[in-house]
C-alpha cells in the first residue's frame, strides 16, 4: 500500500518562503515520477511542479523562478521550495506519486 504524507505548510506573509515535503512509503519511489498540485478555494486542482524519475523538472508558468521541486531517492521524499510567495499561491498542496496515488494535502496560506 502506497502512502504519502505531506508536511511544511502554514501561514506566511507575501514575499516569504516555505518548504513542503512529501514522504512516500510502500512503493518504489526512485522509479516513479512525482508531482505537486494545488487547489485554491473554488478552483480546480492544478499541477504546480513535476519531477521525473530522471530528475527532469517542469513548472506551471505562474511559479517559474520562484518554486523549485527536488527529490531525495535515499529518503523517498520529494520537496517543493517556495520563495517569494504571493497571495494567489494560497491553497491546499497535494503530492502525487506516479499516476494514481495522492497525499491528503497540506494548507498553504499567503496573507499579511
Amino acid at each position: 500500500q502506497v502512502r504519502l504524507v505531506e508536511s511544511g505548510g502554514g501561514l506566511v506573509q507575501p514575499g516569504g518562503s516555505l518548504r513542503l515535503s512529501c514522504a512516500v512509503s510502500g512503493g518504489i519511489f526512485s522509479l516513479n515520477d512525482m508531482g505537486w498540485h494545488r487547489q485554491a478555494p473554488g478552483k480546480q486542482r492544478e499541477l504546480v511542479a513535476f519531477i521525473t524519475r530522471t530528475h527532469l523538472e517542469n513548472y506551471v508558468d505562474s511559479v517559474k523562478g520562484r518554486f523549485t521541486i527536488s527529490r531525495d531517492n535515499a529518503k523517498n521524499t520529494v520537496y517543493l521550495q517556495m520563495n517569494n510567495l504571493k497571495p494567489e499561491d494560497t491553497g491546499v498542496y497535494y503530492c502525487k506519486y506516479g499516476l494514481e496515488y495522492w497525499g491528503k494535502g497540506t494548507q498553504v496560506t499567503v496573507s499579511s
